[in-house]
């Protein structure tokens, strides 16, 4: 069974589940998510002989919540997990990520190549840096309503989510949803229905810990995330072009939303040494959760070849 415990990273403290000895494996949660995502994939992949941690990451449940916005780009993000190794007492780990952990995962393997024997993204794959700033591409292709955009004004999103908590996570994590366009007038959670009962994979303790870890945390070091889109794009420019080295791989379901708005066309091309790309059939945007011995299946093939 994991434990808890806080670990000193850098200039905040991370709370973290862990499991088993062996090689580090870290996986990293996205939004609105917590360690706790990762829930399914902790026992099993600790049961196959490693050392299996995963963070509440910077902003998020138990973790610090650092003020200011600038505190949350993926400079930050990136320092975080390679503090956290070293924290550790480790020289190197297998980082997995899940939506905005997949992109913190796909750059710490960019900047850190060295401390990262293998990197795993779920849901959101490995792009290029786009040629402009993305804030400005997505209201081109989407609309002023594209929900990245709609997260960018401070305060917004935060009334909405923390009006009814509950609701919120039933509604994000159970509900299902179709273009993540938010319509004028509405708010983004009024692109969801509010499923009665919860889907089999979302029990209501599920539901329970993310209401107590948000009301802990609030909303906004999470969407701070969003916030630095376009500082991200500029603070990466010196990588443009680098590709992606340390040993990959991408797994998604194939009922996921962000099919709608990533290109897993060139996964190959920004990560030269890619090992597998796995659909999981039937299969939503919370495929770790809903479909968790898939995934597990899926990772320890990739681990292997490690």
């Amino acid at each position: 069974m994991f434990t808890h415990r806080d670990v000193s990273v850098g200039d905040i403290t991370m709370h973290i589940l862990e499991e088993g000895e062996g090689p580090l494996v870290l996986l990293l949660h996205g939004w609105p998510e917590t360690s706790h995502s990762w829930r399914h994939q902790l026992g099993p992949l600790a049961d196959a002989g490693y050392h299996v941690v995963a963070p509440d990451q910077r902003g998020y449940g138990h973790t610090d919540c650092p003020s200011g916005v600038d505190k949350y780009t993926l400079l930050h993000l990136v320092g975080d997990v390679v503090g956290l190794i070293h924290a550790l007492g480790e020289r190197e780990a297998i980082v997995v990520g899940h939506d905005w952990g997949a992109p913190v995962a796909w750059h710490t393997a960019l900047l850190r190549p060295d401390v990262v024997r293998g990197v795993a993204g779920i849901s959101v794959p490995p792009t290029p840096r786009a040629a402009l700033p993305p804030l400005g591409l997505l209201r081109k292709g989407f609309g002023d309503g594209f929900y990245q955009l709609y997260f960018q004004e401070p305060g917004v999103a935060e009334a909405e989510f923390g009006a009814d908590v509950t609701t919120t996570f039933r509604k994000l994590l159970g509900g299902s949803a179709g273009a993540p366009v938010v319509r004028d007038g509405e708010g983004f959670l009024d692109l969801f229905t509010a499923p009665d009962p919860l889907p089999e994979w979302l029990a209501d303790e599920d539901v329970a810990v993310s209401v107590e870890s948000f009301t802990h945390s609030g909303f906004t070091g999470g969407l701070n995330w969003y916030r630095n889109i376009d500082r991200n794009w500029e603070l990466l420019a010196a990588w443009q072009g680098k590709p992606i080295t340390p040993p990959s791989f991408y797994l998604c379901g194939d009922g996921d939303i962000t099919r709608a708005f990533t290109n897993t066309e060139r996964i190959a091309e920004v990560a030269t040494d890619l090992r597998g790309v796995v659909d999981v059939e039937g299969a939503g945007h919370w495929v770790q959760m809903q479909r968790p011995d898939e995934v597990n299946s899926a990772l320890l093939g990739f681990f292997e070849q490690l």
